[in-house]
């Protein structure tokens, strides 16, 4: 059984080389600059914004995923979890870091 890789399925390029890190809301990758990667596959541009979602037929209704993605990523991305029903809210980085505080 070969794996799904859903994020390597919405990109047109090959995978990004990234030393993988994983900050508090479970995002993974290096920015150039050390910030946090935009999830769009082969993107190295920073995040900005925070994509909070979650699959219903797997998922308990208040658990959310996220992604992260650059200004030029976002609509892209918020459209293929919105047009699934996936997408509960966004936020920018700044404001996920805040709710990441809170938590901890």
């Amino acid at each position: 059984m070969s794996g799904f890789d859903l994020l390597g399925s919405l990109g047109d390029s090959a995978p990004a080389d990234r030393s993988t890190r994983t900050d508090a809301s479970g995002a993974t990758g290096s920015a150039a600059d050390g910030s946090l990667p935009c999830s769009r596959r082969g993107c190295r541009a920073a995040a900005d914004w925070a994509l909070r979602w979650n699959n219903p037929r797997i998922h308990d209704p208040q658990r959310r995923k996220t992604w992260l993605a650059c200004e030029e990523h976002r609509v892209h991305l918020s459209s293929f979890l919105g047009d699934r029903g996936f997408l509960k809210e966004t936020l920018t980085v700044a404001e996920l870091a805040e709710i990441d505080k809170e938590g901890t």
